[in-house]
């Protein structure tokens, strides 16, 4: 038996990368970094346009109703050219959070989401990790409270808000009573925001969420580390690419013994990580009951060899590969953030543990 993948998503994932490379090249990323918002939604049309916007979306709502697995190539693809874009919150977590709802908005708001017009933003750290006093209420159909750490906010046409671990909000990213402030982080190619809501009007509450919401952080974790992995695979390419090229003592560094080793260790750290994030990305179609777990397992994994790969790869650059002019840091600073935008590996072990019923209740 096969279990590699199909002949089609290896086409799925060589299309958008040869995409993103014409598209979205660094000195594009460059110049985004520079704006009030890197997601730019010109990318998120092309996207569309490729029918990446609505990979987990029904051919109903003009979708091409594929699954987790195939959704995490494109992850990985997007990761690879560090791509500034909102894949992981609205083509990602946003229909996974609407598969367990009725309401006469949700085709539409999916039919934008394919076709590249609307996009989602994401409020859903404090079902987590609540920090600074942060915390969501509802009281008549209004929301009042703080969330840190929200994902694609700055462009976004709707949010997805949990409230508590057991109701989610749909609002409008015009809504009055909200306030959006960008956060600054080393990351340039992603999004993160602190909203508050003084009486925000929700278009939607949806009650007894706390499975869609789960669900919802299992996918967006999954993604997230095909997200890193892609850019992992990056940093070892310029890596090994680069000391193929440059010369010490007249000799290429990649002649020298230590070096070769920095660089297989990376390869032999990134490639078992590899199945472990398609495996997770499988469960959660396939194997429901596995995915909470697999989820927990892949991002914490990949973000701890994420971060050595990282680093491994500048040190390969030598004092040139900290510098702004190399553009290795999009990558390093990328994978950085990444590792604790859904939970670190220390929360996400601990959660691994729980599951598996190895914490003390004492």
């Amino acid at each position: 038996m096969d279990f590699g993948l199909s002949e089609d998503q290896l086409l799925l994932e060589e299309t958008l990368r040869s995409f993103l490379a014409d598209r979205v090249p660094i000195d594009r990323v460059r110049e985004l970094r520079n704006g009030d918002c890197p997601n730019d939604r010109e990318i998120w049309r092309s996207l569309a346009e490729l029918g990446m916007t609505g990979i987990l979306i029904p051919e109903a709502s003009g979708g091409s109703d594929l699954n987790l697995l195939d959704a995490c190539l494109a992850a990985q693809a997007i990761g690879y050219s560090v791509t500034p874009t909102p894949f992981i919150s609205s083509a990602v977590v946003a229909p996974i959070a609407f598969r367990g709802f009725d309401h006469p908005e949700i085709p539409a708001w999916l039919s934008g989401i394919a076709s590249g017009e609307i996009v989602f933003g994401l409020a859903i750290t404090e079902t987590f990790s609540v920090r600074e006093g942060a915390g969501i209420a509802a009281t008549d159909g209004k929301l009042t409270g703080k969330a840190m750490m929200a994902s694609d906010i700055c462009s976004a046409d709707f949010i997805l808000v949990a409230i508590g671990t057991d109701q989610l909000a749909v609002v409008r990213g015009d809504t009055p009573g909200l306030k959006k402030a960008r956060l600054v982080t080393t990351d340039a190619t992603r999004c993160t925001s602190e909203l508050v809501f003084d009486g925000v009007v929700a278009e939607v509450i949806f009650e007894n969420a706390g499975d869609t919401l789960a669900r919802m952080l299992d996918a967006g974790r999954i993604a997230l580390a095909a997200d890193s992995l892609g850019a992992s695979e990056a940093m070892i390419e310029q890596a090994v690419s680069y000391a193929k090229e440059r010369k010490q003592f007249d000799r290429l560094i990649g002649s020298f013994q230590a070096v070769k080793h920095m660089c297989a260790e990376m390869v032999s750290e990134l490639e078992p990580a590899r199945s472990l994030v398609w495996y997770a990305a499988h469960s959660f179609d396939a194997l429901s009951e596995e995915a909470p777990l697999m989820a927990c397992h892949a991002l914490a994994h990949v973000s701890e060899i994420g971060q050595e790969i990282a680093s491994v790869s500048t040190q390969v650059h030598g004092g040139i590969g900290w510098t702004d002019e190399q553009n290795l840091h999009f990558w390093f600073k990328r994978i950085g953030v990444g590792r604790g935008l859904l939970g670190g590996p220390g929360l996400l072990r601990e959660r691994a543990a729980d599951l598996q019923g190895l914490v003390a209740t004492s």
